[in-house]
């Protein structure tokens, strides 16, 4: 599948001031798109905020929906690594919320207990310009063009870094490339500034900067055929520059769970790590004066490129699933379909600062991505970003593998030292062997 990264060109009815997928009217009266069952309630499960807006906003629309319709809308939020053990419970026991909007490849775990949101999901892509290609992998069942999820945003996971400090080193920037990327964290060391990227069981940044380093050296955890193929000597070469990288980290990092780097970079610990903008949003907006401070000296670029020749970052997609225990789907689609439009959906996109960036290609055009030069580069999360699995299908033996943490565990044990990159490779390949049948 290419991931280019072209223009869009889209048709004025395909950009953002598309016409509303259904008023506020037609949904109090049943219409629009789905009609809603009578006397239908619904309970949405979502991940916590990272930046406050993300929360709010949430609510607000959901509220709107509640106006609108007359169905009352219970929103509750679990912590990142919550997330994933209360779905399994809901999809385990048949019970629970309607909507669980969940982590990356985490429908595949349960394609056969999500209803059907085929029709939705060409609705919306009919109205919004289309769906981008790391959509339509998470969005549909694997080897089917039938939709188990509505995609609702990814957050990226280039480098964000102190531009002084990165000038203090004598670099003008990131550099594009894994050596200069090495001298660069080396230097920061040494001028007491050291870098910092997660390698404990991090949903976020663990999963980030582990896949990135191995898919930068041409290592991947299973083949285009779903064949296991960690256990190669790309996957060893990352192993042995991730152990030279981890030399430059500041103390810690094993632990390091989704707010740590958060944390560090603000305490002014460390002076480049790799995250979503969350972490710039938070910075600029602090009202603590010398906090605010560092959000001006903050900057973004994209991790370097290695023997892969292609940018591997990943991106953390947030994916809306409903459950057939739910007696109420077509309100769960009317939800939905109201969350995903134009005046929910750019609202919440522009107030968290593009956090969330956007599935459907007519979004490109919202104005978040004009509002601060700094955040530009997150705009295409969705157009560049790789899948969880690269570059096999998604299945269920993705999500298990996944969840298992079998990729970071992997590279954590080898930095540390805690295994050779030999036997770490041999493990991890022994492990997914456990959910993978090819």
């Amino acid at each position: 599948m290419s991931y280019s990264r072209r223009r869009i060109l889209l048709a004025g009815a395909g950009a953002v001031a598309a016409p509303h997928l259904i008023s506020s009217g037609a949904l109090a009266q049943g219409g629009g798109k789905f009609t809603p069952e009578k006397g239908a309630t619904l309970r949405v499960l979502r991940p916590t905020k990272f930046v406050d807006p993300d929360e709010a906003i949430f609510r607000e629309n959901s509220e709107a929906f509640t106006k609108a319709t007359g169905i009352p809308v219970r929103v509750d939020f679990a912590g990142w690594e919550d997330l994933r053990p209360q779905t399994a419970v809901s999809a385990n026991t048949g019970a629970g919320p309607d909507v669980i909007v969940g982590w990356t490849d985490d429908p595949h775990l349960y394609a056969d207990k999500l209803v059907d949101l085929t029709d939705l999901a060409g609705y919306l892509g009919d109205k919004y310009g289309g769906w981008y290609p790391l959509a339509e992998l998470y969005g549909k069942k694997n080897g089917t063009n039938q939709w188990i999820c509505i995609p609702m945003g990814g957050s990226g996971g280039p480098a964000v870094y102190r531009e002084s400090w990165v000038k203090e080193a004598g670099f003008n920037g990131v550099p594009k490339d894994l050596d200069g990327f090495l001298k660069l964290c080396q230097a920061l060391k040494k001028n007491n500034h050291p870098s910092g990227f997660a390698l404990g069981n991090a949903v976020g940044d663990g999963n980030s900067f582990c896949n990135w380093l191995v898919w930068a050296h041409g290592g991947f955890m299973v083949d285009e055929k779903g064949k296991v193929s960690i256990n190669s000597k790309e996957t060893i070469a990352a192993l042995k520059y991730g152990r030279e990288l981890y030399q430059t980290f500041i103390p810690g990092t094993l632990s390091w769970n989704d707010t740590s780097n958060n944390k560090a970079l603000t305490a002014g610990e460390i002076g480049l790590t790799q995250n979503g903008v969350s972490l710039y949003f938070s910075i600029k907006n602090a009202k603590d004066a010398e906090t605010a401070k560092i959000g001006a000296d903050l900057n973004h670029a994209r991790m370097p490129i290695g023997p892969a020749g292609r940018s591997t970052e990943t991106a953390l997609v947030v994916n809306a699933m409903v459950f057939k225990h739910s007696k109420y789907p077509n309100a769960a689609k009317a939800y939905l379909q109201w969350m995903m439009d134009q005046d929910q959906y750019d609202k919440w996109l522009t107030g968290c600062f593009g956090y969330w960036a956007q599935p459907l290609k007519a979004y490109a055009k919202s104005k978040v991505w004009e509002s601060d030069p700094k955040i530009t580069l997150y705009r295409d999360t969705m157009e560049n970003a790789l899948w969880y699995g690269y570059k096999g299908p998604i299945t269920e033996a993705t999500g298990a593998v996944n969840a298992e943490y079998v990729m970071v565990q992997m590279v954590a044990s080898a930095c540390s030292g805690q295994a050779t990159p030999e036997d770490a490779a041999a493990e991890a390949e022994r492990r997914a062997k456990r959910y993978y049948r090819a």
